[in-house]
């Protein structure tokens, strides 16, 4: 039996401008790794052969119905505009509509040079293919927006990078691979028709009661301080923030350098290519909004009177501040038991924080253990908790069923960086039981599963992860 997949797509039918046809490349020795039913069964893909399986993934067979491009953008990496980026080792194989009504890509990550690949070889290492698989499907299941993994197939090839490494090549699924830089291309172009274009087709396929480029810019707004406040309330840090790594779908999208805090610690950096702190854990809310900013700039563009226009755009940036705080208001409130968090909160949830930095604290553990009555036992000096745990038990005197609320938010189980990095350096040698292990404990991360306590250890100080790198 061959894989089936009932493809609807939308996007290669646009103007050639917005892409560039263009085949995967085969691989010599294409083995199936991974493929994601629950998520097949979704979007209405019937499973094939093990061996079909690997020689679609892989890129060696094209699916009937599929119309394979590399999808054209432009963006700012770390603050300065590049002109013309693009997906220089990715392919759109096409779209699905699932059995939920939901329209989603389907791209194959690692697939081999395109028109955009500028001298890279287009290919993927096992490592980023394995982490951005296990990542994308814990946040999925913690709740969050992202885009999914359906398959992971090894290539039988080496692939060059500080030595040569194993190849593989991720299937990555996302309600769209639109981003900011999408926009700014034409923008940057001068190209008012086709910034209308992608603007109106952008609405149509994800916010259909938008209305033209200020409401795009709204839902977009809303969607991304949503998503933001929800990375900040497990600790995760993105690592890349670029404007072509911000989804307009309000979607995580790009699992490069990416990392979850053990230890809490606000100015975190994990990206070994970010020296000066840009993309720290909490600068991402600010970084949110400077890419919002952008995109503002990208639409404004295809208007012929852009004064009052300018004026329009600015207040919706300029509200997005706001918004994140609302959302992580919210978010930090129900992670300390309280259903609905007042503005008065804000003061009990920072102080929190601060004592957790101030006595090295594990970020996931502590918030878990505030339903168990153990938390203190994460601070070195435990009496730090213990004057904070009075305000806090004050407080929850208004709450119906604190602990119950806790237990939905503050998860147990977390892809912690040291676990990755010691799956990936297994699976390196043929070993993938970690990476199994991971994958199913962390599609139920709010319960305790303890068989797998261990999972949820924070590293040895011989294991800690200082940094994490691209997977280009």
């Amino acid at each position: 039996m061959t894989l089936s997949i009932p493809f609807d797509n939308s996007y290669a039918r646009l103007p050639g401008a917005f892409f560039s046809a263009q085949p995967p490349s085969p691989v010599r020795a294409p083995r199936l790794i991974a493929f994601n039913t629950d998520l097949a069964k979704l979007m209405g893909i019937a499973p094939g052969e093990v061996e079909d399986m690997a020689e679609v993934f892989s890129g060696n067979r094209l699916p009937d119905g599929a119309m394979p491009i590399s999808q054209l953008y432009s963006g700012h990496q770390f603050g300065q505009y590049n002109p013309q980026l693009g997906d220089g080792r990715a392919v759109l194989l096409g779209e699905t509509v699932g059995t939920d009504g939901v329209r989603r890509d389907i791209q194959l990550k690692g697939s081999g040079r395109t028109p955009y690949s500028r001298g890279g070889d287009g290919r993927a290492w096992l490592g980023p293919v394995l982490r951005e698989y296990v990542v994308s499907e814990a946040m999925h299941a913690l709740g969050i927006p992202t885009t999914r993994a359906l398959a992971a197939v090894e290539t039988g090839e080496l692939v060059y990078r500080e030595g040569p490494m194993p190849g593989a090549v991720l299937t990555r699924v996302a309600a769209s691979h639109l981003r900011v830089g999408s926009f700014q291309i034409f923008a940057a172009r001068g190209d008012a028709n086709s910034l209308k274009r992608l603007t109106d087709y952008a609405i149509a396929r994800h916010y259909p009661e938008a209305e033209g480029p200020m409401g795009l810019l709204t839902a977009v707004r809303d969607a991304q301080a949503q998503l933001i406040a929800a990375w900040m309330g497990v600790g995760f840090i993105h690592g890349v923030m670029n404007t072509d790594n911000c989804a307009i779908s309000g979607e995580t999208i790009d699992y490069g350098p990416c990392a979850f805090m053990d230890v809490y610690d606000a100015s975190k950096v994990f990206s070994s290519i970010d020296r000066m702190g840009r993309y720290a854990y909490s600068n991402q809310p600010d970084i949110a909004v400077w890419n919002l900013a952008q995109l503002a700039t990208a639409l404004i563009q295809q208007f012929e009177d852009r004064e009052a226009v300018v004026e329009e755009a600015t207040e919706i940036v300029h509200a997005m501040p706001e918004l994140i705080r609302q959302h992580r208001l919210a978010g930090f409130g129900v992670k300390i038991g309280l259903a609905d968090a007042r503005p008065e909160d804000a003061g009990l949830i920072a102080d929190l924080l601060s004592r957790m930095a101030e006595n090295q604290a594990d970020f996931t553990n502590t918030f878990r253990a505030l339903t168990t009555d153990t938390a203190r036992d994460q601070f070195t000096d435990p009496t730090a908790f213990d004057s904070w745990q009075a305000d806090w038990q004050s407080r929850l005197k208004d709450e119906q069923d604190p602990v119950a609320v806790m237990r939905q938010t503050n998860p147990a189980f977390i892809p912690r960086n040291h676990r990755i990095e010691q799956m990936i350096e297994a699976a390196i040698d043929g070993d993938y039981a970690l990476f199994e292990r991971l994958d199913t404990v962390l599609a139920r991360p709010y319960e305790d599963q303890p068989e797998h306590a261990n999972l949820s250890r924070p590293p040895m100080p011989d294991e800690v992860v200082p940094a994490t790198f691209c997977g280009t």
